[in-house]
């Protein structure tokens, strides 16, 4: 014969079956964070009776307050998870003796995930001149295991969209580096001549980079060509480098002189920087019937001229400071040299000079100065450039975007 009490048991078994049942069909419906933590606050206020609600849950080993139910704002600020809770490994009444900063609860139930301390559960009655054991107490276990149920749903569903805005992240990024890479001109879209010859190499150090070269040719006997490096790299650097190819193809025409350009260009860095960044160039000019080649180094790298004849290296250093330094370029000193013929020219961008070792950045010249200092076309320059970028990638010593153009004239 079934008694009372053994009937008032299977009801409240049944109550409880029932509310784990609700809970587990609400998470496997896969409702929203805030939808599943507005049906745990009314559960918990309407079917358990709890007056006062206080999760805290740790993520990326940060702890941080999901759910404040009853409280002020004062007492979930004066409670510290790692000096207060960190210490609760089961259940505590604490009812009888409150801990300071706890006073105003009558439970702790901490949330467990393969033996790590994932969140903490504080619960109260509203009514706090009630004496004696809270009404609350007797439903602390079946607490503990729905919270630890929705707890780890959050953290699941956390993990799940930060791998899908890293997936999206990752295809921006393809998209991105696909465009850039059709910004930076590739060997075949080169001015062709029976002047000179061109070669170029990039590789940005992520998907998308900061480096930027062109070439233009602005009249039958003149071209003209930049190479260029934004501060810093990345996303940031890539979109304004964007930006700045737009506006010096449209800048770049065959009336304006060098100097005016150089104005022009820092004017437009500074509207689409705000002062953030700036970027280093080196910008040419070159006649093919005279040999004159004009420039202005604006903070770049010197690029190197090499007359095979002399044996000579001359560096091109003449001209002002970075683009979007300041908001006017005080002073601009025109670079003049009669190019040698059969001379080679190698621009670059930082990113092949300055090399990691271990903790240390180490720059030199003299790889590159060798490599360029002889009669091999640059073409066969060019190739044992990137053998050694090659290796320097293999060792991982390369921490910045590599930029390279090269320029033979007959």
């Amino acid at each position: 014969m079934v008694t009372q009490l053994q009937k008032k048991r299977l009801r409240l078994f049944k109550d409880r079956l029932n509310i784990l049942l609700d809970i587990a069909q609400t998470i496997n419906e896969d409702h929203s964070i805030d939808d599943l933590l507005s049906e745990f606050e009314i559960l918990l206020r309407e079917e358990l009776e709890v007056g006062k609600i206080l999760v805290f849950t740790n993520a990326d080993d940060v702890w941080k307050n999901l759910l404040n139910s009853g409280v002020t704002k004062a007492e979930v600020g004066d409670i510290d998870v790692e000096r207060d809770l960190i210490q609760y490994q089961n259940i505590e009444n604490i009812t009888i003796s409150h801990p300071p900063q706890l006073k105003g609860f009558d439970a702790v139930i901490p949330l467990f995930h393969r033996y790590k301390a994932i969140g903490f559960v504080l619960i109260g009655d509203v009514d706090e001149e009630h004496t004696g054991i809270s009404p609350t107490i007797k439903h602390l276990k079946l607490i503990q295991i729905i919270s630890n149920l929705i707890i780890v749903f959050i953290e699941n569903k956390r993990m799940q969209n930060a791998l899908l805005e890293q997936e999206i992240m990752r295809k921006e990024m393809e998209l991105a580096s696909r465009i850039q890479t059709k910004l930076v001109p590739a060997d075949n879209h080169l001015p062709v001549s029976n002047k000179y010859n061109i070669h170029t190499f990039y590789h940005p150090q992520f998907e998308v980079g900061g480096d930027y070269y062109d070439f233009i040719r602005l009249s039958k006997s003149v071209l003209g060509f930049c190479i260029a490096d934004v501060s810093g790299k990345g996303i940031s650097a890539a979109m304004l480098m964007s930006n700045f190819q737009a506006v010096f193809r449209t800048l770049y025409t065959p009336n304006i002189n060098l100097k005016k350009l150089a104005h022009q260009l820092n004017k437009k860095v500074n509207q689409s920087a705000n002062n953030e960044k700036f970027i280093t160039m080196f910008l040419g000019k070159y006649n093919t019937i005279t040999r004159k080649l004009t420039y202005i180094n604006a903070g770049h790298l010197p690029p190197i001229l090499f007359d095979p004849k002399k044996k000579t290296l001359n560096n091109l250093d003449k001209g002002c400071i970075g683009l979007g330094m300041l908001d006017d370029i005080p002073a601009i000193e025109l670079g003049k040299i009669r190019v040698p013929r059969n001379a080679k020219f190698l621009a670059f961008t930082d990113g092949l000079v300055e090399l990691e070792n271990g903790d240390q950045i180490e720059s030199g010249m003299e790889p590159i100065e060798e490599i360029i200092s002889n009669e091999e076309s640059i073409e066969s320059n060019m190739t044992a450039l990137k053998e050694l970028i090659k290796d320097q990638l293999e060792t991982g010593s390369v921490f910045d975007d590599i930029t390279i153009t090269g320029i033979e004239f007959k």
